[in-house]
């Protein structure tokens, strides 16, 4: 793979209860581990910056094919949901939903559209295999 661009970001202090960073400055993050896990959930948390990120991914990826196939992409949206919880490991692992809206498209065209952004999003051919992701199609 020929690299295009790179983040940077370093984590200090207690892990879940510390602090995250890019390089830039563009993200300075007070972490806290969610009250789900124990943690006070003051601050925000992986899951959580997980999820923003794929979000966002995969609704560049979605808006990248749609427009490709010259579909109504007015008004999309992408939602995500990152679960965590315990593997059968003695470790953690995480689930995904992804939940895409494209309002002015019949259901079956975001469906297509929806499976072929789940091929090109970066986060979703980094993770396929490894997280079990759901892709749905918002019915409103």
């Amino acid at each position: 793979m020929k690299v295009l661009y790179t983040a940077e970001a370093l984590a200090t202090g207690d892990g879940r209860n510390g602090r995250t960073r890019t390089t830039d400055g563009k993200i300075d993050a007070h972490l806290s581990t969610p009250k789900e896990l124990g943690g006070n959930g003051e601050g925000t948390n992986p899951e959580q910056l997980f999820a923003a990120g794929y979000a966002a991914c995969f609704h560049s990826a979605l808006r990248l094919v749609g427009t490709k196939a010259k579909a109504d992409m007015t008004d999309s949206a992408v939602g995500a949901k990152v679960g965590i919880g315990p593997n059968d490991k003695g470790g953690f692992q995480l689930a995904v939903t992804l939940e895409v809206s494209l309002p002015h498209l019949p259901l079956d065209q975001v469906r297509a559209l929806a499976d072929a952004a789940h091929q090109v999003c970066p986060y979703s051919n980094a993770v396929h295999g490894n997280i079990d992701v759901q892709v749905l199609v918002a019915e409103d």
